[in-house]
């Protein structure tokens, strides 16, 4: 596959926990040389797919919000811009907007509306944390930064600039539904939900059904049905007993990656996660 120049301006708009930037120089050394259509299942914030930047790609998330961002900046970039510089850094707008998913009004809104509440409350939140409870309702507090960076052009022109000129198929499914169509040659990064390295830190507010060990397994074995079509796969995953188990048939690389998104600052840091393969990384091409 020819590759394109690279922007270096196309970068994640969002953080997002569980982002992939920490690790993208561990990530880089493993990515195949030659490659046909780039699949991402659990794309994000895209850390990955914009350091790639491939020019035929298949993303998916579980988000319906998240994806209605992508859906937004690719084809109403501009509207977007424009309503983002109605926002305020203030509390009390803040927790307003913050609560409008509570609201029947927030039906009404336009997606160009929601993407840029969405957006907003990343900027502004505590942390930078998208985070939902039970019953999918927008619950980070306020973060009392002096200067967020609420409209980001640059990157967000970037980003839709990148959706256009390539072959970018958004979806928004379970994973399975999303590689169905994947063949020989084709490369599949996958960057699930982590499997909790404790029972108190299984972290599930990013979807709304979480993600339990049986979808982990199921996972697993869609992982084997690619490698058995003759796809390349890399999964990125947490470095538990029970992840490096079922993916003993394949190769596996221990990592440390730096995690910032955790309220509890003395619980950030580096945390072993694990690269699986099923191709030798030496001979990756």
């Amino acid at each position: 596959m020819a590759k394109a120049v690279k922007n270096k301006l196309t970068q994640p708009f969002l953080k997002w926990a569980g982002g992939k930037r920490q690790l993208l120089p561990e990530i880089r050394k493993y990515i195949p040389k030659k490659y046909n259509t780039y699949y991402e299942a659990f794309v994000g914030a895209g850390a990955v797919l914009f350091d790639l930047q491939p020019k035929q790609a298949v993303i998916n998330d579980v988000n319906k919000d998240l994806v209605n961002v992508y859906n937004v900046i690719k084809y109403n970039v501009e509207e977007l811009v424009e309503d983002l510089k109605k926002h305020e850094n203030d509390k009390d707008y803040f927790y307003a907007i913050r609560d409008l998913d509570r609201q029947p009004e927030y039906e009404e809104l336009s997606p160009i509306e929601k993407a840029s509440r969405l957006i907003y409350l990343n900027k502004t939140c505590f942390n930078g944390l998208f985070r939902v409870n039970s019953q999918g309702q927008f619950n980070v507090p306020f973060g009392k930064y002096k200067n967020p960076q609420i409209v980001n052009e640059i990157v967000l022109k970037a980003v839709h600039n990148y959706l256009n000129v390539n072959d970018v198929t958004i979806m928004n499914e379970d994973f399975e539904t999303v590689i169905q169509d994947a063949k020989k040659g084709d490369f599949l990064y996958f960057d699930p939900p982590y499997d909790p390295v404790s029972d108190t830190s299984s972290f599930t507010g990013y979807s709304l059904d979480g993600f339990n060990k049986n979808d982990q397994v199921r996972l697993r074995d869609t992982f084997v049905e690619l490698d058995k079509r003759g796809c390349k796969v890399l999964l990125s995953n947490s470095a538990t007993d029970f992840i490096k188990d079922i993916y003993s048939d394949f190769h596996i690389e221990i990592v440390s990656a730096t995690r910032n998104i955790n309220s509890v600052a003395s619980k950030r840091g580096k945390i072993d996660e694990v690269l699986v393969m099923n191709y030798d990384p030496n001979k990756n091409g």
